[in-house]
C-alpha cells in the first residue's frame, strides 16, 4: 500500500476550515489507521477489483475477489489472467459481461492498445473518458481508479450511491440529494473533493475504502 497522498493533510485543513460537517467527520476518523487513503498503485488490480465490485454488495465483491485472487495463485496481472479460460475465472463467481471486461482489459495491456502511463499526463477528464473505453469501465470506475490509484485530488463521484447517501445523511437533506446541493458541495470542496468524499463515504461505512 503507498503512503497518505501528497494532498491530504492539506486538503483536511481546507475542508475543515469550509465546512463544519466536514471538520466534525474529519476529527472523527482522526486515528492514523482510519484517515488514510490507500492505494496499491496497481492500475490493472485496481481496474479488476473495480469490475468485480459492480453492481453487488461490498461483501459479496470481497468473497468473489478473494477467489479471484487464488485462482491467479496471488499474481494479479495481465498475462496470468491472459492464461485463465473463462470457466475458471466464472467458477469464482464473476458472471460473464465481467469475465469478458478482465479478459479485453489484460488483452489490452498486452498488445499495448491501452497504456496506464499516459494517464500521469492527462486532465482528470481526459483520463476518465479514456478508461472509459475499457469494456465493463464506466464514469464511476474511472474515477475510482483516478481518486485511488492515482490519489487525483478533487474527484467527485455524483454517480456514486454511497457519497449521495452520506451527502443526506450529513447534511439532513432526503435522497436523493437535490442536484444543485451537491453542485454546491462540489464547488465548496474544490480542490479537495476526494478527501471530502472519502470522509462521507466512511460516515456510512465501518470500514475504510480501498481499491
Amino acid at each position: 500500500m503507498s503512503k497518505t497522498p501528497k494532498y491530504w493533510n492539506i486538503g483536511k485543513k481546507y475542508l475543515s476550515r469550509k465546512d463544519k460537517v466536514m471538520a466534525q467527520l474529519i476529527n472523527k476518523y482522526k486515528s492514523p489507521s482510519e484517515t488514510v487513503l490507500t492505494s496499491r498503485k496497481d492500475v490493472f488490480f485496481s481496474l479488476c477489483k473495480s469490475i468485480i465490485g459492480q453492481q453487488i454488495s461490498v461483501a459479496a465483491a470481497n468473497s468473489v475477489f478473494l477467489k479471484f485472487k487464488k485462482k491467479c495463485k496471488n499474481k494479479i496481472n495481465a498475462k496470468t489472467i491472459s492464461k485463465l479460460s473463462v470457466i475458471q475465472l466464472r467458477s469464482c463467481g464473476l458472471s460473464g459481461q465481467k469475465v469478458k471486461g478482465i479478459k479485453n482489459l489484460a488483452k489490452q495491456i498486452l498488445n499495448k492498445s491501452f497504456n496506464p502511463k499516459l494517464i500521469p499526463k492527462m486532465s482528470d477528464e481526459e483520463a476518465i473518458i479514456y478508461l472509459s473505453q475499457l469494456r465493463q469501465i464506466g464514469r464511476w470506475s474511472a474515477e475510482m481508479i483516478l481518486l485511488f490509484t492515482y490519489n487525483r485530488s478533487n474527484i467527485w463521484p455524483i454517480q456514486d450511491i454511497g457519497l449521495l447517501r452520506a451527502i443526506s445523511k450529513n447534511y439532513k437533506k432526503k435522497y436523493l440529494p437535490p442536484e444543485s446541493y451537491v453542485k454546491l458541495l462540489n464547488k465548496r470542496f474544490t480542490p479537495y473533493c476526494s478527501a471530502a468524499t472519502w470522509y462521507l463515504w466512511r460516515s456510512i461505512d465501518p470500514e475504510p475504502i480501498q481499491y
